[in-house]
């Protein structure tokens, strides 16, 4: 059973943009089992773990991440739905202003995190220093928490906030000496800190994926703005943890690609790190799975306040790099990973030259509420899902509900209740492009059957490190220390592992290069929060790409909010704007 408990959040200062002056935060939030001590010690990592899944939400980090890359795109929809003061077209654009609430709101909720980690460090602390070796394994957890979230702002802000009790001023850490704090926070846990209570809480083998992903991306943090020199002595160390993590042998990639992303995915041998949303929690939320989907679309009928949102994309340039890698295969034939088809229309409905929603009565099939799935992956053309009477129930059939091809209900667009949901190829900022059908979706997580809404209440866990980029960390440091060889074998390993759809199984490459290794990267991990930091490492950041033509090498960073300088403007000189901006 799950209790909640009120804790005080001290020392906020400097960490978000409302203010520099110390803040007492009081939050309501869900903390693991337990009572008297065991509950003291699970209240205090509660709010800090619960915070990792809003600090990804959509509109905070994740979103980000997601529509700076060439994967996503957001436009203005119909010039109607998802303006929200410009700040998805100025991301995408990279023309980000030092106000843009994309940017402030991701800021906040990463800060937020750490200064939870750093409030949950204190009171375990003491605790840990009397002895107690509950309180010392969850003190570990938290260092490490702090340090992962500060890896976070590192690598979108270039910068870090050093911090040991809530009374102190931050020191603010950057290049060097940043990698050098991060990489010392990790070393002091990685060899006491527990090996099996994840994937929901940070484990060893979190901590050398961590470690990995910090001395694989140093040579970027080193010099955020001139070309990366990767030096043999972090591919060594990138080869040695993920070795650690790969020799251990508590994984295993999972058979079927989209199986990591389902209901039942905490118990996935592949997960290594994930934000745990089983429960009834607040902050679960579902958006990873809704964001992309068509806002006429109902994905589970037993919630018919269930729907998607009709936001980003992917981009026209993502989709070319599946073309041009299968030719004249069709990507979905070719490659589990793009697609796994879950609704089979019948033979008899798949045709639909002249059905429109004014003669489609009798045009659907029947199916129950438990057997029904929309297809995963990436959706092009019509979609099919439940649709509502005048009233507002959905349709039913004696086999439970009735399944039609969806209607354009959202928008202003010239399909608006005369045509059926169309995901065709072309999404950019034009009139044309910003309709809300236009673009191929991304389904990658399971529409989940807890969510009543599409909001809250998701039993999915959000993955956040899995075995398979393991294998590509690990293959991209043999690569740029020459071993070829080593780095077709592991990324050939994970193309063709996954066996549960043997027959979309995509083949063993003859050979590999970084540009196909950074192909493969956004093949296996697209949409999941990696695009943005590939895209910089690779070289590829000041590419043009569907309305983004900017080659700025500064705006691979993000600008500090105009409001957290301003806040800490009583310190002169100690929060200074990033360059560019």
């Amino acid at each position: 059973m799950k209790n909640k408990i009120i804790i005080a959040l001290l020392g906020i200062s400097l960490f978000s943009n409302l203010s520099c002056t110390d803040l007492e935060e009081e939050v309501l939030d869900e903390s693991l089992e337990g009572s008297g001590q065991a509950e003291l010690i699970s209240g205090a990592i509660a709010p800090a773990y619960g915070q990792v899944a809003w600090t990804w939400r959509h509109t905070n980090y994740y979103g980000l991440q997601l529509i700076a890359a060439d994967e996503a795109i957001l436009p203005y929809r119909g010039g109607t739905d998802w303006y929200d003061g410009g700040k998805f077209l100025e991301t995408h654009a990279h023309t980000i202003s030092t106000g843009n609430d994309l940017v402030g709101s991701s800021w906040n909720e990463v800060t937020k995190n750490i200064s939870r980690a750093l409030s949950a460090i204190e009171v375990l602390q003491p605790l840990a220093e009397a002895g107690d070796t509950e309180a010392e394994g969850a003190l570990y957890e938290m260092i490490a928490l702090r340090a992962y979230m500060n890896m976070l702002v590192l690598d979108s802000w270039g910068l870090v906030f050093k911090k040991e009790t809530s009374e102190d001023l931050s020191e603010i850490l950057r290049g060097q000496d940043a990698i050098d704090y991060i990489e010392s926070e990790f070393l002091s846990v990685v060899d006491v800190i527990n090996t099996s209570k994840g994937p929901g809480r940070i484990t060893q083998a979190a901590v050398w994926g961590f470690l990995a992903r910090l001395n694989l991306n140093a040579a970027v943090y080193r010099d955020p703005y001139g070309t990366p020199s990767f030096s043999n002595e972090d591919m060594d160390k990138v080869i040695q943890y993920t070795d650690n993590i790969i020799n251990s042998g508590a994984f295993s990639l999972s058979p079927e690609y989209f199986d990591l992303f389902n209901d039942d995915n905490n118990d996935n041998s592949e997960i290594i790190f994930a934000a745990d949303q089983r429960g009834v929690m607040k902050n679960e939320h579902s958006r990873w799975a809704y964001w992309s989907l068509a806002g006429s679309w109902f994905p589970r009928p037993e919630f018919p306040d269930a729907d998607g949102t009709d936001g980003p994309a992917i981009t026209s340039d993502f989709y070319q790099t599946w073309v041009d890698a299968y030719g004249a295969t069709d990507p979905a034939e070719a490659d589990a990973r793009f697609f796994k088809e879950n609704q089979i229309i019948p033979a008899e409905l798949q045709d639909l030259t002249g059905v429109t929603p004014e003669n489609d009565e009798d045009h659907y099939y029947c199916i129950s509420a438990e057997d029904f799935e929309i297809n995963r992956g990436i959706l092009r053309g019509v979609i099919w899902g439940p649709r509502k009477d005048e009233g507002g129930s959905f349709y039913t059939c004696d086999g439970g509900y009735r399944i039609y091809p969806v209607i354009q209900r959202k928008g202003n667009g010239p399909d608006k209740d005369v045509d059926y949901v169309n995901h065709v190829l072309q999404v950019d900022f034009t009139n044309e492009g910003r309709l809300h059908r236009n673009g191929y979706r991304v389904s990658k997580y399971q529409f989940s059957h807890t969510s009543p809404n599409g909001n809250n209440y998701s039993s999915v866990d959000l993955v956040l490190m899995r075995l398979a980029e393991i294998y590509l960390m690990r293959a991209e440091a043999k690569l740029r220390k020459g071993d070829s060889a080593g780095a077709l074998a592991d990324v050939n390993f994970i193309r063709t592992e996954r066996n549960a759809r043997p027959d979309q199984t995509p083949e063993a490459l003859p050979s590999i290069d970084l540009e196909i290794l950074f192909r493969e990267r956004g093949f296996e991990l697209y949409w999941e929060g990696f695009r943005r930091s590939d895209q910089i490492r690779f070289g590829h950041y000041e590419d043009s790409w569907t309305e983004k033509t900017d080659n700025d090498v500064h705006h691979r960073l993000f600008p500090i909010p105009q409001d957290a300088i301003d806040g800490a403007s009583n310190v002169p000189g100690y929060l200074e704007q990033n360059e560019g901006y």
